[in-house]
């Protein structure tokens, strides 16, 4: 019997290496080793997330080739700011209803810990969309109402209409994102206690809002579009708060400190990078930023602060890379400012999208191949699709193409391919014809650093973004 029971103790042995073991004739226990003990994970004082609107690794993969082009580099080998964090998770991106989301579905998930239906804001998947009276009895609670309780600064910053589907998730309850403005709720949704999202902007108790907009804040006698000609949202709202309003970056930098800021600086979206003149009064993405995190790091208890990148979403859904890659990069640059003018101890910063795009990298292009360029193999001879004298890459029909393209789009080819656009302001080609090219359903990357990033890991659901964040704050 004793032999049998040590080799039973043989076999645990193992068949479980890690347990500390010994033969019963020892007169000791077969037992785990204790845990090592775990120190309690840093609390942040601070949470910036930030989300490239449409920013799938596709475009990652295109803007790291392209910022590194822009220095004189091949591309291949340069790193954009979030690459370096150590926190690296993929997220799945669906919304309850949709196999492939939008951006107040998957922005929701993100700052209500709920998924929800495709087009709806802060609004539980158990009401229908459009529908007024069943939204009012599904709110779902944001992480910017929430750290406005804890006593926390809020900002949001976007280079899209801050009433538009992302930066509205921060603050907003619709059953449609479209009811930006007053004038665009239904007829018959109106008077059923629900209200758009430029008046639940100005309701709430923000500290920092910056994007563009204007056009859902006023009547037409402001050139805006809402119900009663003489609104003046942006003058109630100051009236309330005593915070600055602003149109320009001058305007921006000038106001007081101490109080809060409403800055809407175009009728809708800001421009596009790739066409801003030297002369305009538009702020970019990282002079928000910046004064976002000046302003918010003023108040003692902390802040939460979500920056967009909007308008790389605009630019895939036009077919234009070029754009979206310079939109890219510029989203890269006001991440980099956030690291070098936050504290990694106290200040949790995320960077994620909320969807991808249809929207590809492909066709062997030689090492440092312009991204944005025709498809050239990398030697001569080694392509039997190959030009003459080291060309382009040729199709079947005798034709170059270009390393990006759509699977849909604007760009989509009718009859007879023509020769592909190049660089910058390029239209891409796409295979099917669709008025606006379309969102991709695949995973994105979420990259995390500062307390709390080690949750960042594994393949999630796009709602847990959201419980980090607040496991970040302690809650």
């Amino acid at each position: 019997m004793a032999r049998a029971r040590t080799a039973i103790m043989l076999a645990a042995c193992l068949a479980f290496p890690l347990a500390s073991c010994s033969s019963a004739g020892s007169g000791g226990e077969v037992a785990s080793a204790p845990p090592p003990p775990v120190a309690a994970p840093a609390k942040a004082r601070n949470v910036i997330l930030f989300i490239g609107d449409g920013m799938g690794i596709s475009t990652i993969t295109a803007a790291r080739i392209y910022a590194g082009q822009k220095l004189g580099q091949t591309g291949e080998e340069y790193v954009l700011p979030f690459e370096r964090f150590e926190n690296v998770a993929l997220v799945k991106t669906y919304n309850t209803d949709a196999q492939v989301p939008d951006s107040a579905g998957t922005a929701s998930a993100m700052n209500t810990g709920l998924k929800t239906r495709i087009g709806m804001l802060g609004v539980g998947p158990e009401a229908p969309r459009d529908d007024c009276a069943a939204s009012l009895e599904h709110h779902l609670p944001t992480l910017g109402e929430q750290a406005l309780q804890h006593g926390l600064a809020l900002g949001v910053v976007s280079t899209a209409r801050i009433t538009h589907a992302t930066p509205a998730a921060v603050y907003a309850h619709v059953p449609d994102r479209d009811w930006e403005a007053d004038a665009a709720i239904p007829p018959e949704q109106r008077g059923k206690g629900c209200k758009d999202i430029a008046a639940q902007l100005v309701e709430t108790d923000f500290d920092v809002a910056l994007g563009g907009g204007r056009g859902a804040f006023f009547g037409a006698e402001k050139g805006g579009r809402r119900l009663a000609a003489d609104a003046d949202l942006p003058g109630a709202w100051s009236a309330r708060t005593g915070g600055a309003f602003v149109e320009s970056q001058a305007e921006l930098a000038a106001a007081p400190l101490d109080k809060p800021v409403l800055g809407l600086f175009t009728p809708s979206h800001l421009s596009y990078m790739a066409d801003r003149k030297a002369t305009s009064s538009e702020p970019t993405l990282t002079e928000m930023t910046a004064e976002a995190i000046k302003r918010l790091s003023r108040d003692p208890d902390g802040y939460y602060l979500m920056v967009e990148g909007g308008r790389i979403d605009h630019a895939h859904h036009a077919g234009q890379a070029g754009y979206a890659l310079e939109e890219t990069v510029e989203f890269a640059r006001a991440i980099q400012y956030a690291l070098d003018h936050t504290d990694p101890a106290d200040t949790m910063i995320l960077v994620t999208a909320d969807h991808s795009h249809v929207f590809t990298m492909a066709g062997y292009p030689k090492r440092g191949n312009p991204i944005l360029g025709l498809v050239v193999p990398p030697g001569e001879g080694d392509d039997e699709h190959a030009g003459s004298s080291g060309g382009p890459t040729l199709a079947k029909d005798g034709k170059p193409y270009t390393t990006l393209g759509y699977m849909n789009g604007p760009g989509a080819i009718a009859g007879e391919r023509p020769d592909p656009e190049t660089g910058i302001h390029a239209h891409q080609q796409a295979l099917v014809p669709t008025g606006s090219e379309t969102h991709g359903g695949e995973d994105v990357a979420l990259y995390g650093n500062g307390p709390g990033a080690e949750r960042v890991r594994g393949v999630i659901e796009q709602n847990l973004i959201y419980d980090i964040m607040r496991k970040a704050f302690g809650w």
